[in-house]
């Protein structure tokens, strides 16, 4: 299988935990990017940071790089191996998966350094 491209995008995104009772705020779907994931556990929200309140306790500036895709589900490794390539270069991620492909966050003042390890790991990465 060939690598996928990775497309790094002008999104500065926000991530919040919230209680997992919580109702979701009408923020949290607001915006180009909104990821809203209930657990038992918590209530996670992903979006824009523009989007998200301030007085939100939260993890700011991510930028999301997509998976080119849209990725079969029948494909084997597709985000162990773009993980593996920022694990490698000491790049932590956040990673979030859609019905079409992954996305993965990488701190803002991160990304030169995780598109180094990506091109250094064969994947063609391009900006959106």
């Amino acid at each position: 299988m060939s690598r996928p491209a990775l497309l790094v995008t002008d999104l500065t995104l926000s991530v919040a935990r919230l209680s997992a009772d919580a109702a979701v705020p009408d923020w949290a779907t607001a915006g180009r990017f909104s990821s809203v994931t209930r657990t038992p556990q918590e209530l996670s929200i992903v979006c824009e940071r523009d989007q998200m309140p301030a007085d939100t306790a939260a993890e700011h500036d991510w930028s999301a790089v997509c998976i080119e895709g849209p990725l079969d589900f029948a494909l084997v490794g597709v985000l162990s191996g773009v993980t593996a390539a920022l694990a490698a270069a000491g790049v932590s991620c956040f990673a979030l998966s859609t019905y079409e492909t992954d996305w993965i966050l990488v701190r803002r003042g991160d990304l030169a350094r995780a598109s180094a390890a990506w091109r250094a790991h064969g994947y063609r990465v391009r900006d959106g």
